[in-house]
């Protein structure tokens, strides 16, 4: 139960200011943004964009007509200021009025609206032999409240101008015991279903009955105005606080609801220039509350890539999605190989910024909203690729490798392929037999002598030596042409080897040709 004085600041109480403070973050925005000129929006249109007349809310009101109430004009002035807070409900509220003194009567119960009206169905004076049964009133009122189709925010306002003075026969004897513990059992099942307050408001100042409503309702705010002049204000305030507390139960359906980015370019975004474009989309998750996000900047990570192109700050309505280009620069490793190929690298999105919203200033400091403030990232990882390296490397390698292997071909085939020259003489290795003359041309020989027969080949192999290079001759030989007589011997230059029973003479350089006649 709380009291508050003349400079009191509306706030709401202990189990509506949880509710409202989380479904602040939800409500069909669509009037209650930031006015043109950079100004918040007024809690009138927060409100208007919540369509607050389309939530019903529950309210009974208790006014006290014992005979005390005719003085000081203080029951004529409640007549008169009731319809402050009637005139903040709307046509799809559920009033019930009663009137107490020894008994409650219900003087109007139906839908709010028609002020007038209900203002009318008060009596014109209150009894002046009546006493003041505030326990029967309460249970009145708890009844009314707990009727099927109850509105899920509902209040009670208690007027008084006195003590707990009930008739003879009262349930409520006396100012507590068991049937007023009855009393606030009643009214905590009810918040099991419904967001209670209570408004006791007591009209002078030996009006302590007023207090008995905090020990039902465990969310009451005693009012105390100066006079009873102060009535219409505190009347006002407590219908304000009706509506933030309808407010409430609408906008419970975005606790905990922010701002969420997603990387559009899932493909992977093309670095190999050094630069490129992609798309980062924001999108709020409310339902009611219109979002901004200040000093929005936005980085990738590992590889570390710059972006540019985001808004500092950023308007969000309800559930809207607002797609940004934006300008990636940076370059991914390619490696410490230069040839042509494709990179691919997932780097880490980063976003920073403030969530806020307009609402906040307007409805502060009876309001605190409850919105995360970090804009959510759905994927972390952002994909990336570039094509690195050089498109003339790969062939520039098989170019070089071609050329050593023919340069390597080259060297083999001048030192185990020379050029022949000279003649091989070849006789039976034994007789006196003249020897066959071959002429040696080109890198390899064919050995077919028609004198002495036999087959084989002679290739060249060249050497170092301390007088310089020269060419030895590789001989292979068979006397009968089969390669299971075949046999091999090295000659030098001016040497002699015996291959196969044959004789081979290696004449270098063997001057002119003879004269013909002579033998081959």
């Amino acid at each position: 139960m709380k009291h508050t004085s003349p400079s009191w600041a509306f706030r709401f109480g202990r189990g509506c200011a949880v509710v409202l403070t989380a479904a602040l973050l939800a409500a069909p925005v669509t009037a209650a943004h930031a006015a043109p000129g950079g100004q918040d929006p007024t809690r009138a249109e927060i409100y208007r964009a919540l369509a607050l007349d389309e939530a019903p809310g529950d309210h009974v009101i208790l006014v006290d007509t014992s005979g005390s109430m005719a003085q000081g004009g203080r029951y004529s002035t409640v007549r008169a200021t009731l319809s402050r807070f009637l005139d903040g409900l709307t046509p799809k509220d559920h009033v019930a009025l009663f009137t107490f003194g020894s008994r409650p009567e219900p003087r109007y119960i139906g839908a709010a609206g028609d002020t007038a009206r209900i203002v009318a169905s008060l009596p014109s004076r209150p009894d002046p032999a009546g006493d003041t049964d505030i326990g029967a009133a309460l249970n009145a009122a708890l009844t009314e409240l707990g009727r099927d189709g109850a509105a899920p925010v509902a209040s009670v306002v208690l007027l008084t101008d006195g003590e707990h003075h009930p008739p003879r026969g009262s349930r409520y004897p006396t100012a507590s015991g068991t049937p007023w513990a009855q009393l606030h059992q009643r009214a905590q099942a009810l918040t099991a279903r419904t967001e209670l307050a209570g408004y006791a408001l007591p009209l002078s100042g030996g009006a302590t009955g007023a207090d008995l409503l905090g020990r039902v309702v465990e969310d009451t705010s005693v009012l105390r105005p100066q006079s009873i002049q102060d009535l219409g204000g505190y009347l006002a305030r407590a219908g304000d606080r009706a509506r933030a507390r309808k407010a409430a139960g609408l906008l419970a359906e975005d606790a905990d609801r922010g701002v969420r980015a997603d990387w559009q370019d899932t493909g992977g975004t093309d670095l190999s220039s050094g630069s490129a474009t992609a798309k980062l989309t924001l999108r709020s998750t409310t339902r009611h509350l219109p979002l901004t996000v200040d000093g929005l900047r936005a980085s990738l990570t590992g590889p570390s890539v710059a972006i540019a192109g985001l808004p500092g700050r950023v308007t969000l309505e309800p559930g809207e999605s607002r797609t940004f280009e934006v300008r990636l620069t940076g370059r991914l490793a390619g490696g410490p190989l230069p040839y042509r190929r494709t990179e691919h690298a997932d780097a880490t999105l980063r976003l920073t910024g403030r969530v806020g919203s307009a609402w906040e200033r307007p409805l502060a400091p009876d309001v605190g909203l409850d919105i995360p403030r970090a804009v959510r990232v759905e994927r972390k990882a952002v994909p990336l690729r570039a094509t690195a390296g050089s498109v003339v490397l790969l062939p520039a390698l098989a170019a070089a490798l071609v050329l050593v292997a023919v340069g390597t071909w080259l060297w083999w085939r001048r030192i185990n392929r020379p050029l022949l020259r000279g003649v091989l003489l070849v006789a039976p290795a034994f007789g006196e037999q003249l020897p066959d003359r071959v002429v040696l041309a080109g890198r390899r020989g064919v050995l077919g002598p028609p004198a002495v027969g036999g087959h084989g080949r002679v290739v060249g192999r060249r050497r170092s030596t301390e007088q310089g290079p020269r060419t030895d001759l590789r001989i292979w030989y068979t006397p009968d042409g089969s390669t299971a007589r075949e046999t091999v011997a090295t000659c030098a230059p001016g040497g002699r080897v015996v291959v196969g029973g044959m004789s081979f003479t290696y004449v270098a350089d063997p001057g002119p040709a003879p004269a013909a006649g002579w033998p081959r």
